[in-house]
């Protein structure tokens, strides 16, 4: 029973992703990973109930597959992060321990039919060399993949908020839990018989089905990044910089090796306090820190370090305390009482009660009832 429930949930994720209008590049890398568990899912399903004795052919064909597995989380993981592998060559690297696998099993494609269900019937005779390689291969590569998509999920969650002032729904905890119940599968395959690892796998692609098809890719690519460095200008005037700085301007080795001068940082610093005392551009939830500096016509990296080295906060920080600021200052008018705090707080850029509740203590000390209370 689990093993048809599975069969269809993956059928229809694969029906709701074909369909979905603009499937962007994660969309489709799911695709490819939910077809081959189906294909995985159809075929072991068949071996279990022996109706692939009938067309023997078939037997054998999913020794790799579940090598592959493991390379579609990590692909699917790097481009919802925004780490796209553009270089194909590198990306077929990934996918040699399969072919490895396929050429192995030569010999077994060789034989007739009849030998290939004996094979089959009694626990691989006369292949045990190679199901103690395929074991090997499949265990080695399910566990690599999962820990090396949660280093990557891991690098992310510190990352963005260097980027982003509004991280919900882009911390991609979900994903990080699926990373390890991929893990966990494979943990089970090594004590557990198939009813049991088959379980697991419907609840894995049930998973998917809650909380991947409708993720929105965080970045774009990293292109989209270097495309804005590479076209921003760097003097913090919005023109091109031609002067080079003096030993005199660089007195900080953080600057030196950027080539931020104090006083490209100081015009940047205050260009920025300008800019979100009189605009509030803080307000707005999804601020990033692309947007921000190409209003400020300076490189990303240079307004990360300023904001860094000047409010000893990083961007994500850095604004949710201007927000919190700025609540404080409205919860205190007197024509505000007849508003909640949390419709203060989504008026100051908050998108959720928690993270507004999370940044006021943490600059506060004090919950918002307490601190009004005092």
């Amino acid at each position: 029973m689990f093993f048809i429930i599975g069969i269809f949930i993956t059928v229809f994720l694969c029906l709701l992703l074909l369909i979905k209008k603009n499937k962007s590049r994660a969309d489709q890398i799911l695709v490819l990973w939910l077809v081959l568990i189906l294909i995985n899912q159809l075929l072991n399903y068949f071996l279990v109930t022996k109706a692939i004795y009938q067309y023997p052919d078939f037997l054998g064909i999913t020794l790799s597959m579940p090598v592959m597995l493991g390379v579609f989380l990590y692909l699917y993981v790097r481009e919802i992060t925004g780490n796209r592998l553009d270089n194909n060559w590198i990306t077929l690297l990934h996918f040699v321990p399969t072919i490895l696998l396929v050429l192995l099993a030569i010999p077994f494609y060789m034989i007739t039919g009849a030998e290939k269900i004996y094979v089959f019937e009694n626990d691989g005779e006369g292949f045990e060399w190679y199901s103690m390689i395929q074991n090997t291969v499949v265990a080695l590569s399910g566990l690599t993949y999962s820990i090396w998509s949660l280093v990557i999920i891991n690098r992310h969650q510190k990352s963005i908020k260097d980027k982003f002032s509004n991280t919900d729904k882009k911390e991609l905890q979900w994903l990080r839990l699926l990373s390890i119940g991929f893990a966990v599968i494979w943990v089970l395959a090594a004590f557990f018989d198939e009813v049991v690892i088959y379980s697991a796998v419907s609840v894995f692609v049930l998973c998917i089905a809650i909380f991947g098809i409708n993720q929105l890719s965080i970045f774009n690519s990293n292109a989209e990044l270097e495309d804005i460095i590479d076209n921003q200008p760097t003097n913090g005037t919005g023109k091109p910089s031609t002067k080079t700085p003096s030993k005199e301007d660089i007195k900080s080795e953080k600057y030196a090796k950027s080539g931020l001068s104090e006083e490209m940082a100081s015009e940047i610093y205050t260009s920025l306090k300008v800019l979100m005392e009189d605009s509030s551009y803080y307000k707005d939830e999804e601020l990033t820190l692309i947007e921000l500096s190409k209003r400020l016509e300076v490189h990303p990296n240079h307004l990360s370090q300023v904001i860094n080295e000047m409010e000893g906060k990083n961007f994500y920080n850095y604004i949710n305390s201007l927000r919190i600021n700025e609540f404080i200052k409205l919860a205190q008018l007197p024509e505000s009482k007849k508003y909640t705090m949390i419709s203060l707080a989504y008026d100051c850029g908050f998108s959720t009660k928690s993270t507004f509740n999370k940044h006021f203590k943490l600059q506060t000390g004090k919950t918002p009832t307490d601190f009004f209370k005092s």
